[in-house]
């Protein structure tokens, strides 16, 4: 990204500004049409993205070249010819009515330039990923089966990409992006300007900095908390990893894993509600399923996704007797209490939603109360010069999600109008014999491959407009089935070969990346569990009985523990080779067995999974009261661990 200067600065800054305040206005007083509010929201965006981002290594650094600034002022006509003609457009009849030669030129300089401004604002493997799309539709007349389509008629191409107000460019998922998404982007910036995300980390450390291996569960905690608001999770690992990560390293964890902790803890932060990366709005816009009930669907898979990670740093700090932080660097519960007015604004969000509040109302309630909030502390008064640097922080944001929802847009339009996504429902299904569970794996590698290298939001859009419809046709519900794929689009984050965050915590770590991919990977495959286990059987979705609910918890919370100690080598003590295996293979058995509804309806099931918790948690108890005691009598020394933690937070990554 560039790093502007002078009079190109406050330009770029006023024009992302403008934008934020558009946003907020509709917010306030009513969206406006739809292609008029998707319009503006890329009439701003897609200009910024060729002037904030280079278009290559040789490009200029802190200024636009003449041929970015050429490309940002064509970039402003196509979606002027939307807004201007909407009317118009609004009374055309869709592939009856013909493209006018304008249209045509139009349309084909948006799709050229929205591939050029995802491949520089989101990533290269994107725009790749789309023109692959696009040069399918001129092989696909050449292919047997279901995968021929018609050959391609070029004003087709630019209608459904450009006119039409049902997917392409200006379709609903942009919509989405414009609405929605813009909106508590403007939210996470608040939360962010207003040290919200310190206050995270500051929050994490006094929970769990003192017990073993604190370091690596305030990193685990953090990046939960913050990773749910900021909605991309190389973003997250950069803003609490350059404190977590070397923390960790200073108190024993090997880089690799400090590295693979933030990485897999930053990822799982888009799973977690109530933002979900922002993947639970477009869910709902594409399943017709409420916001709400998307997220309480999503609320224990994503506890144990975070249950599972604290247990895998938990056993691995016992058994390479790791310590915590000590008392004299962690703030005390006084100055905790007093910065906790700026969990308001989440809670007030969360409390909005659940009287049955719609998102749009709740966020931005919810920034006016992170505004009025802010001025309890000078240290987060929202002055002028703040909350100017706050818009602008929101419209930079938005460039990036803007643009990828408007690429997975481009996506979606190919694969519905050609027919390909019900061609790859027939081949999953011919493949997998019409049986369930081959069936998935199969949609679990597309949904991984197709995700690799891009941000959630529009991996999940593009992953499950080919998965989806395989799922529905193999008789699983819409809300499991847009899960599951939801799951593996986030997860192909840490999955390697291509896993950013894990990339970005290894520059920050001083680790080989490859490396801390499959770590990240392996700390996060109770990830991968979940989702197979919910579509079995959605009592882990929160759709049964409370007592189905709570022991599906309990029997899956002993698969989770059985899994953190063979795959940390400890379990209350150190585990050999065998014993490892046999605790990883019982841990795989356990987790089969809450897909099995009848087997978890048993009482005798029910009683004996609770009985196993309530020992586990006895016997932590009795080893912690030890740990205590012994400890009172050889006290652990700190005094190597004190210097430089206020160094560590003030650190940035280009500092590393």
């Amino acid at each position: 990204m560039r790093d502007l200067k002078g009079w190109q600065n406050w330009l770029i800054g006023g024009w992302l500004v403008v934008l934020a305040l558009f946003h907020l206005y509709t917010a306030s007083f009513g969206i406006m049409q739809p292609r008029v509010q998707r319009g503006v929201h890329l009439l701003f965006l897609l200009p910024a993205a060729f002037i904030l981002f280079p278009a290559g290594k040789r490009s200029p650094r802190e200024r636009p070249s003449g041929f970015d600034l050429v490309l940002a002022g064509a970039a402003l006509i196509p979606p002027l010819y939307v807004i201007t003609q909407n009317d118009t457009l609004s009374m055309r009849l869709v592939f009856i009515d013909p493209v006018l030669p304008v249209e045509m030129l139009l349309g084909g300089l948006n799709i050229v330039l929205l591939l050029e401004g995802v491949r520089r604002a989101v990533v290269p493997a994107m725009a790749i990923l789309i023109a692959v799309f696009f040069g399918y539709l001129f092989v696909a007349p050449y292919l047997p089966g279901v995968f021929y389509s018609k050959p391609p008629v070029i004003a087709e191409i630019i209608e459904m990409q450009y006119l039409v107000s049902d997917a392409g460019i200006y379709g609903s998922i942009t919509g989405v992006s414009a609405t929605f998404v813009a909106l508590f982007v403007i939210f996470g910036a608040f939360m962010e300007n207003t040290r919200s995300g310190q206050f995270f980390t500051d929050l994490a450390c006094r929970l769990a900095g003192k017990s073993s291996g604190g370091p690596a569960k305030i990193a685990v905690i953090s990046s939960g908390l913050f990773g749910s608001i900021s909605g991309v999770g190389a973003a997250n690992v950069y803003s609490t990893g350059t404190f977590t990560i070397p923390l960790m390293k200073k108190l024993g964890y090997r880089k690799q894993m400090a590295g693979a902790v933030e990485a897999a803890a930053s990822t799982g932060g888009m799973l977690m509600p109530p933002v979900m990366g922002a993947g639970a709005f477009v869910m709902a816009e594409i399943t017709g399923i409420s916001y709400v009930k998307i997220v309480i669907a999503a609320l224990l898979g994503s506890i144990l996704y975070y249950t599972s990670l604290i247990f895998r740093v938990h056993f691995t700090a016992q058994r390479d007797n790791l310590r915590g932080i000590s008392e004299g660097q962690l703030l005390s519960y006084t100055q905790i209490l007093k910065d906790s007015y700026l969990l308001i604004p989440m809670l007030a969000l969360v409390w909005l939603l659940l009287k049955g509040f719609s998102p749009f109302y709740a966020a931005n309630a919810a920034i006016g109360i992170t505004f009025l909030a802010s001025f309890a502390s000078k240290e987060t008064r929202m002055t002028p010069a703040r909350l100017w640097a706050t818009l602008r922080l929101s419209g930079h944001n938005m460039v990036m999600i803007a643009l990828a929802c408007a690429g997975a847009g481009m996506v979606v339009s190919i694969v519905t109008n050609t027919g390909l996504a019900l061609g790859v429902a027939s081949v999953i299904n011919n493949w997998s014999g019409g049986v369930l569970l081959p069936a998935l794996f199969l949609i679990m590698v597309t949904s991984l491959f197709l995700g690799m290298g891009l941000p959630c939001t529009p991996a999940y859009i593009i992953a499950v407009t080919i998965g989806g419809p395989a799922m529905l046709a193999l008789g699983c519900d819409l809300l499991p089935s847009h899960l599951f794929v939801f799951y593996f689009a986030i997860l192909a984050g840490i999955t390697p070969p291509v896993c950013i965050p894990a990339y970005c915590a290894a520059s920050i770590a001083g680790s080989k990346p490859l490396q801390t991919g499959f770590e990240a990977f392996k700390l996060a495959l109770v990830g991968f569990l979940i989702p197979y286990i919910f579509i079995y059987n959605q009592a882990l979705l929160m759709q049964g009985t409370v007592v189905e609910i709570a022991t599906i918890v309990a029997v899956l919370l002993i698969s989770v523990i059985l899994l953190a100690g063979a795959m940390s080598g400890y379990l209350f003590r150190r585990l050999n080779a065998p014993m490892r295996v046999l605790g990883f293979v019982f841990s795989l058995v356990v987790a089969f067995l809450c897909t099995q509804e009848e087997f978890l309806r048993l009482h005798q099931v029910q009683i004996v999974s609770w009985l196993l918790i309530l020992l586990g948690i006895l016997q932590w108890s009795y080893r912690k009261w030890r740990s205590k005691r012994i400890e009172a009598k050889e006290p652990v020394r700190h005094d190597d661990l004190k210097a430089g933690l206020d160094e560590d937070r003030a650190l940035g990554p280009d500092n590393l």
